[in-house]
């Protein structure tokens, strides 16, 4: 099984996790890079680079489990604290970026950061310039049939309107050929989970890589969240998520759609989903995917063991 995962954040971290469980024969990330807040913001304005947070994290996810990669794990994850100029800064991105300005080249500073942390797979950048995100959003006014512009990843991320479409600025950027391969060779590709309109549909907005999925001959899974986001997906059910996939890529066409079981229960609800994804050409699959937390009670966080289970079969069933 060859694993390419699409997304960012904390939401690619967990499903990296839940693919190294997978004993897969390779794993590739490919991560979103329009990230302009915190460390990543900072360093993508002040050295025009492509920000490095989601890339660190995904690094981190991938790194080796025996004691020298989960040291570097932690490095990499490591903020300063205080109140001078490395205050804030993870030190993987302050790596990743002088890496970057020594060898000059993105992908050989993140190749060469796998090779610290003796990583169980690679991570690539889905372009190799740094993007911008500006959505339409409405709700902002007295007047809720008013769209305003909104503009930067965490902007829209925190929007207190309503997110009715996402663009990439600039508008038409160059997909990174080792993302567009490693989404064609691999046997599995998974989309999602995590933050849907700044880490999920940007992806689908590059050239290349709507076509890349409908060319390759992997298993497409879609991973929905397992509840709404505060913010640019807040009130959305599961249905509006994948209705948003199809507006904004409506070529797209991907194998299942996978569920937490507890998210949705109702027959009616289950229908709608059912319908939203079959305009995807996909089948909706129900699972227990939730972390159960120290209190006995589930959270919103995927449990990488029961990710990893229910990818796996979805594999094997599809095989």
């Amino acid at each position: 099984m060859h694993i390419t995962s699409l997304g960012g954040g904390h939401g690619l971290y967990q499903t990296l996790v839940a693919a190294r469980l997978s004993e897969p024969s390779s794993i590739t990330a490919v991560v979103t890079v329009a990230d302009d807040g915190g460390s990543s913001g900072r360093l993508r304005r002040e050295m025009e680079i492509i920000p490095p947070g989601d890339l660190r994290m995904a690094l981190a996810a991938l790194a080796r489990d025996d004691a020298d990669g989960q040291l570097w794990a932690q490095t990499l994850q490591h903020r300063f604290g205080g109140t001078g100029a490395l205050a804030g800064h993870a030190v993987g991105n302050l790596l990743i970026a002088g890496l970057a300005t020594v060898l000059g080249s993105d992908q050989a500073a993140l190749d060469k950061v796998a090779e610290l942390t003796r990583s169980h797979g690679r991570v690539v950048p889905v372009c190799n310039q740094p993007l911008d995100i500006e959505a339409e959003v409405a709700g902002l006014d007295d007047d809720p049939r008013v769209i305003r512009p909104v503009r930067g990843q965490v902007a829209v991320a925190t929007t207190p309107g309503t997110v009715r479409r996402v663009r990439l600025i600039p508008d038409q950027p160059e997909p990174s050929p080792v993302a567009v391969e490693a989404i064609r060779n691999a046997t599995l590709v998974t989309l999602g989970p995590g933050s849907w309109f700044s880490s999920v549909i940007p992806h689908l907005l590059v050239p290349g890589i709507v076509e890349a999925l409908n060319d390759t001959a992997a298993l497409k899974v879609v991973v929905l969240n397992l509840s709404a986001e505060p913010g640019e997906t807040h009130g959305f059910s599961s249905e509006r998520h994948i209705h948003m996939l199809s507006q904004h890529a409506l070529p797209l066409r991907i194998d299942r759609v996978l569920v937490d079981s507890d998210t949705i229960r109702t027959t009616a609800e289950r229908d709608f989903v059912a319908r939203a994804a079959a305009g995807l050409g996909a089948e909706v699959v129900y699972a227990d995917l939730r972390t159960i937390g120290d209190d006995g009670r589930a959270t919103n966080i995927h449990d990488p063991s029961k990710l990893s289970a229910a990818l796996t079969s979805l594999f094997r069933d599809a095989v």
